[in-house]
């Protein structure tokens, strides 16, 4: 479900979609454009062919095309078809701001080539494409990963420790949410040495999901992780109950009592101001990381939206761990 607030447009709506219409928009961090002009394939099965770079294209001294080249392979290493070439590095008429082109294609032809336009800023840690501003780098990734190892702090399943922490934002009444559970059951189940955060992130056109919050955050309070997703998992399965307040007062007590949790004990809590503050906490980090949709995971401060096909979230993940340095 979009939000219609934050600072940050969503990059997996600026993501040029592949055949499968999902991998491209798995990679949420990096804006691969909307396509422009680009080159022609040679036939609908043959891989594109790039024009041959110019010289006189490459007048900027920063970025140099390595570290080009580097951000976008930790950016679309995981997809093993797509291919890329820079095309231009050009200084702009601003000091210190640097123009980047690149072509973007799938080696098996299937999809039409793009130019990806971009803009890398003084200092050379973020780009603008668009109206928009993204981490670069060879590890993109690595300032969001800390910011979540220090402050997601939620309910967690699997491993103690961060190596692999996969934080998952989501909000109780969202059926988006609802239908990523199934891909996020079964990767606990195939990464068990991950640790699975879940950050409540309630969205404003959901009049039950700050309650459902604060709720859970009373239940994992009371009775630890293993109570919330208790909770969490029969309020996915009651969801239809948020739709009133009414049913939605049943739909909460009735998974606090599945919890193991008293039901009168845990609206007390939830009406706390404490309780509504620590809501509040998790939902300005989503902010802070620029989430404005949910589900959305960081997996090592990689941005995907959690409800792609689940052979592409594995990709992604496998291929953070091999970029991170991750034994499987």
């Amino acid at each position: 479900m979009t939000r219609s607030i934050g600072r940050f447009a969503s990059l997996a709506s600026l993501v040029v979609l592949s055949s499968s219409a999902v991998i491209a928009a798995a990679q949420q961090q990096v804006p691969p454009a909307q396509p422009e002009q680009a080159p022609a394939a040679p036939n609908p099965t043959a891989p594109p062919t790039f024009p041959v770079p110019q010289k006189e294209n490459f007048t900027a001294t920063s970025p140099t095309k390595e570290e080009v080249n580097a951000f976008l392979t930790a950016s679309w290493g995981y997809d093993e078809n797509r291919i890329w070439q820079v095309e231009a590095i050009l200084k702009t008429q601003a000091e210190g701001y640097s123009k980047v082109i690149v072509f973007v294609g799938d080696k098996t032809g299937k999809d039409k080539p793009f130019r990806f336009p971009f803009i890398v800023v003084p200092g050379g840690k973020w780009i603008f494409y668009g109206e928009e501003l993204f981490p670069f780098g060879e590890h993109p990734y690595a300032e969001l990963r800390t910011m979540m190892q220090e402050r997601a702090d939620g309910p967690y399943r699997g491993s103690a420790t961060k190596d692999l922490e996969i934080v998952e934002f989501a909000d109780l009444q969202c059926p988006h949410c609802k239908a990523a559970q199934a891909n996020m059951d079964q990767l606990l189940a195939d990464y068990p040495k991950a640790r699975f955060v879940f950050q409540h992130y309630p969205l404003p056109m959901h009049a039950e999901a700050k309650r459902a919050a604060e709720f859970g955050v009373c239940v994992a309070k009371q009775g630890g992780s293993s109570a919330f997703f208790t909770y969490a998992a029969s309020v996915f399965d009651g969801q239809d109950g948020l739709n009133t307040p009414d049913g939605a007062t049943l739909t909460l007590n009735a998974a606090v009592t599945k919890a193991g949790q008293d039901p009168a004990k845990t609206a007390a809590c939830a009406a706390l101001p404490a309780t509504a503050t620590a809501v509040d906490a998790s939902a300005k980090l989503a902010r802070d990381a620029n989430v404005n949709e949910t589900p959305t995971l960081s997996i090592n401060g990689r941005l995907v939206p959690a409800n792609v096909p689940y052979q592409t979230l594995k990709q992604i993940i496998d291929f953070q761990m091999k970029i991170d340095g991750i034994q499987k």
